[in-house]
């Protein structure tokens, strides 16, 4: 079998650098917003009151609407403010090469991440917690718990601490790291303590 072009890390990096420059603010406000709008109505989406589709004709036109939105949008480097653009060959390359599955966490909290077809009979795996929001560190491991203890419950993903010995947790500081080193700590003695120390994070 023909192996299609493939991008690889370095490829991937040359494209960036030399690509558009463009604002963060330019591609969150005007550049996203635009395109999506504008792919919403050349593929007539409209989902109405069902949030997740179960038409097989919409979600064709939804894929094919994600392909166009990757096509002509392109991807962006937040680090270097610049965007890369994709070809629709690499795209299903890169759809092929991407993993069947997913294994998460270890010993009896091991569970695995398959893809999922509509109403399919297989428990999705659930991942709970803060996710990212900012919370106090007087009590983030509570809140943790308060997740871990629910069986139903298969992984966490922490809040962000806004303070780290009563210091901001300025972004490229140190302070920064011993928040994010804090918060781990927090969160592996949360599973702990609720009998789930394999849970993954």
């Amino acid at each position: 079998m023909a192996i299609g072009k493939y991008v690889d890390v370095f490829e991937a990096y040359d494209r960036f650098v030399n690509g558009q420059k463009m604002t963060e603010q330019e591609w969150d406000y005007t550049v996203v917003p635009r395109n999506a709008k504008m792919l919403k109505e050349s593929y007539d989406l409209n989902f109405g009151h069902q949030i997740i589709p179960t038409d097989s004709e919409m979600m064709d036109r939804l894929f094919m609407a994600g392909m166009d939105m990757l096509l002509s949008t392109g991807i962006f480097c937040q680090d270097i403010g610049r965007v890369m653009n994709i070809e629709e060959e690499e795209i299903y390359q890169g759809l092929k090469m991407a993993p069947r599955k997913l294994t998460l966490g270890t010993g009896k909290e091991k569970v695995t991440c398959k893809p999922r077809r509509g109403n399919s009979l297989r428990k999705p795996v659930i991942i709970g917690g803060p996710t990212g929001a900012p919370i106090s560190e007087s009590i983030l491991e509570t809140a943790i718990a308060s997740y871990v203890q629910e069986p139903m419950v298969d992984g966490i993903v922490s809040g962000v601490l806004n303070t780290i010995n009563g210091r901001p947790a300025a972004t490229n500081s140190p302070w920064e790291i011993k928040a994010t080193m804090s918060e781990i700590r927090h969160v592996r003695e949360a599973t702990g303590m609720a009998g789930r120390p394999g849970m993954c994070i």
